[in-house]
């Protein structure tokens, strides 16, 4: 005996219609965004730091300044554009265990501050030892 069955209809998922919306969306998206435009200069700012006062330094270290101009002293004494690496080196040769502190004009040009990183490392002195403070330039 056959009895009478009811056919099911398959649940379908319109594509065709989400496909229409997805482009529209699309589309819509590509016109209204606004593109970053590329920046001739970057006004970059570094950021400054709260001083450590003095009483909770147990040692002295020795100072690598640098002006905004780029100029550098290692304590007190001014070194020549380029000569870095070598005073440096010299410099640990006459005082093997003193540590060194880097002192940075806020204004200091950034390529200037990675030439002065990178003499550290051609002298044997690990950038992770040499703590950078970023001073307000007057």
């Amino acid at each position: 005996m056959q009895f009478h069955r009811v056919q099911r209809r398959r649940a379908e998922v319109p594509i065709v219609p989400m496909i229409d919306i997805l482009f529209i969306l699309l589309v819509f998206f590509i016109v209204s965004t606004t593109f970053k435009k590329p920046r001739e200069i970057l006004q970059i700012e570094l950021p400054t730091i709260r001083e450590i006062p003095s009483e909770t330094v147990t040692d002295t270290r020795s100072v690598i300044a640098v002006d905004a101009t780029g100029n550098i002293t290692l304590d007190s004494l001014a070194v020549p554009e380029g000569l870095l690496g070598a005073y440096l080196q010299a410099y640990q040769k006459q005082n093997p265990g003193r540590k060194l502190e880097l002192e940075a004009d806020r204004r200091l040009p950034l390529e200037r501050l990675l030439e002065i990183w990178d003499a550290l490392g051609k002298a044997g002195i690990s950038i992770n030892d040499v703590p950078a403070r970023i001073k307000v330039g007057k």
